[in-house]
């Protein structure tokens, strides 16, 4: 009997709260607080979840790259680059375009191991700060971003500037002389292939980790 006198009423009158109403158990003020703070959560809810699905959506939505003829074998030496044009995303007209840079694969400049899928090398020209385009210039035999000052060496190594990594590239294969340029995919510093990632995003030591792969990106062996 003691301890249900000692209990503390649920009821607000009797706990001699200042303005309470007979049978009130929650009192106006707690009341309105929790409202207020469960309009609140929605109103934010509102304006962050589109904003991560938009977000975090090309995340896992997959990708496929065609494969485009870009010249005959005979168009392109390994010596420097020529550009072509590719489509990268169809349904948007022009702006879903880009420029490679192609040429054919020097045992002189190429350090990688030589197969199927890069007898000729394709470059692609977002820079890897921040994306700006890049271009080769011939003279200095370097590729230049005039943005923000990222330099690559002939290969698409970083050579100064704000970059993270070389620059990406496509794989490539021949069929009935001709070249065709095919899903992009990104390198380190010592050109080992990954799946495609961000500008801005490194992949030597920790990065490979920080910034992992797309789940629904297509992949293509040695990748």
């Amino acid at each position: 009997m003691a301890d249900r006198k000692n209990a503390k009423s649920k009821y607000t009158i009797d706990r001699q709260i200042p303005g309470a109403f007979e049978g009130e158990t929650v009192t106006r003020r707690r009341f309105m607080t929790g409202a207020a703070h469960t309009a609140g959560g929605i109103a934010t809810a509102a304006f962050v979840l589109p904003s991560l699905g938009f977000a975090l959506g090309p995340l896992f939505e997959a990708k496929e790259q065609s494969w485009q003829a870009v010249g005959a074998i005979g168009d392109f030496g390994g010596d420097t680059y020529v550009p072509r044009t590719i489509t990268l995303t169809p349904e948007i007209g022009d702006v879903g375009k880009a420029t490679v840079f192609v040429r054919q694969f020097n045992p002189a400049v190429d350090e990688e191991e030589r197969d199927q899928y890069n007898e000729y090398i394709a470059i692609s020209t977002a820079c890897m700060h921040l994306g700006c385009p890049v271009n080769f210039v011939q003279a200095a035999k370097r590729f230049i971003c005039p943005c923000h000052g990222g330099v690559y060496d002939f290969v698409g190594k970083v050579a100064g500037g704000p970059p993270v990594r070389p620059l990406d590239r496509f794989y490539t294969r021949v069929e009935g002389g001709t070249v065709l340029v095919g899903p992009r995919f990104s390198v380190n510093s010592e050109l080992r292939r990954f799946s495609p990632r961000d500008p801005g995003e490194p992949l030597d030591g920790v990065g490979q980790f920080l910034y992992p792969s797309r789940p629904t990106m297509r992949k293509i062996e040695g990748t």
